[in-house]
């Protein structure tokens, strides 16, 4: 693909993308992010498609940022919190997996490859969805590596805001079995009525027994004031591009635990802080204008009472 200007583009109903433009760039920087954490000597995660991802789309500032580990420790997404919330939703899917979940749902899949890279058990099903550009650019750099997925893998072409459960379901989903479901790196990308609706779908295609993985920011954070800061603070740098300002929805809406404890779902929650804790890495350094966001992260998870 041809390298991109930097240009910000506001978000519509209905907008599409592909992997370098709008928010198809920041699954990009994650990838970039995740073939960094790989390079580590204590790496929290393996993933050896980052790279190639990253080389094939021909973004000239996401290839220096993996080349050159003077631009490394520049922003906190490539010092290592992509590590933390990799490793969290890795452990959450093959913790469902071991406890005998069938399905997997990685919902706004980007350029994510657990379908590849994680040892499911035999038999594991893992349904991909995303914007169709984006899952096309996807196929075409995981066919060229000549490597096979660990699992059943399907990809599901359609817009989260639309009718993704049909589509789920022609792709072979069953609602009749338990699910694991991940929602990382998603939510302040969906309008707040889409965010509520993506909530309610996931309940009514979930058996018992399914589970929900999930990144939330507290409802405290003003998220437009955080992305204008964060734009700012990554002026300059290869993320300088990403203007999280027009990408970011800040309607309101429903708080996710919420939601599922009202709906008898049983939650637990982890702030970013005893992630750290938890693998045994100290936390970066956070810039002020970053603080705030950071502090109020938490990974929920929740399973649905049989």
């Amino acid at each position: 693909m041809q390298d991109t200007s930097e240009e910000s583009i506001m978000r519509t109903e209905g907008d599409t993308w592909d992997i370098v433009s709008s928010v198809g760039m920041t699954a990009l920087g994650v990838a970039a992010a995740r073939a960094i954490e790989t390079k580590q000597p204590d790496a929290l995660v393996h993933d050896e498609y980052a790279a190639l991802f990253v080389v094939a789309s021909g973004d000239s500032d996401m290839n220096r940022l993996i080349t050159d580990s003077t631009l490394w420790a520049q922003t906190p997404l490539t010092a290592g919190f992509i590590g933390y919330r990799s490793k969290f939703f890795d452990d959450f899917f093959l913790s469902a997996a071991t406890a005998g979940v069938t399905q997997a749902v990685i919902l706004a899949a980007g350029l994510d490859v657990r379908a590849y890279r994680l040892d499911w058990p035999a038999h594991e099903i893992v349904f991909e969805i995303d914007q169709p550009k984006v899952l096309e650019f996807k196929h075409q750099v995981l066919t060229e590596s000549g490597t096979a997925p660990k699992s059943d893998r399907h990809e599901v072409a359609v817009d989260l805001r639309d009718d993704w459960p049909a589509a789920l379901v022609e792709a072979g989903f069953d609602p009749t079995s338990p699910t694991a479901w991940s929602a990382e790196g998603l939510l302040p990308y969906l309008p707040g009525a889409a965010q509520d609706a993506l909530f309610a779908r996931i309940g009514q295609l979930s058996a018992p027994g399914s589970r929900v993985a999930a990144e939330t920011i507290g409802d405290s954070v003003d998220m437009g004031r955080i992305a204008e800061q964060q734009s700012e603070y990554l002026q300059g740098t290869p993320f300088g591009k990403v203007d999280l300002a027009s990408l970011f929805y800040t309607d309101e809406r429903t708080d996710p635990a919420e939601w599922l404890t009202a709906h008898g779902w049983t939650i637990s929650s982890l702030h970013l802080q005893e992630l750290a804790a938890r693998y045994d890495r100290p936390m970066p350094a956070v810039p002020e204008s970053m603080a705030q966001m950071f502090d109020n992260t938490r990974y929920l998870t929740a399973i649905k009472p049989s």
